[in-house]
């Protein structure tokens, strides 16, 4: 089925900041009507599955302003631009946890909120985890205060079962193992 897709007929940006934007757009929707919708405009995001061994996941625990609180959840970062999703994992796992993958696989993707927000999850399971090279330059983002803990499969899913993990890329990712 050849579904209709909405047709842009002009584009605001009403904020842009360090990670994302906000644009205001003037748009012809496939039923007919023209509307006004906000959008958060993200880069794309990686978010990653770190195994040690098959039956245990790294995660980070980190403060989380927007809520005021701590909060267990996979490493993930942001697409820089010119670099694929999958070095953007490899990257990201050495900066977070300080482990270079020697695998990285693409196990699925998600919109998180597709209602207000472009923004798409792209979730890579990395595997054959080694210390980096001793020349690597690595280093965390200055908003990160990041705790790093080694969790069994298992456990995790009982803690989303519980409501123990809150973050839902988090639970979403913990489930596609």
């Amino acid at each position: 089925m050849d579904e209709q897709r909405g047709v842009v007929k002009a584009k605001r940006t009403i904020y842009q900041g360090r990670i994302f934007g906000v644009s205001a757009d003037r748009v012809l929707l496939p039923h007919g009507r023209e509307v006004e919708m906000e959008v958060v405009r993200h880069p794309e995001s990686v978010v990653l599955l770190p195994m040690p061994d098959p039956d245990h996941l790294i995660l980070v625990r980190q403060y989380r302003y927007a809520i005021d609180g701590w909060v267990w959840e996979l490493p993930a970062g942001s697409v820089d631009p010119g670099e694929s999703p999958e070095q953007a994992a490899a990257r990201e796992s050495e900066e977070e946890i300080g482990l270079v993958p020697g695998r990285v696989d693409h196990i699925g993707h998600f919109y998180p909120t597709p209602g207000y927000c472009d923004e798409k999850m792209s979730f890579f399971r990395l595997t054959d985890l080694s210390e980096p090279a001793p020349e690597s330059t690595a280093h965390k983002d200055e908003d990160e205060d990041l705790r790093v803990k080694t969790f069994g499969v298992e456990q995790l899913r009982a803690m989303v079962r519980r409501m123990e993990m809150t973050d839902l890329k988090t639970a979403v990712g913990i489930f596609l193992l």
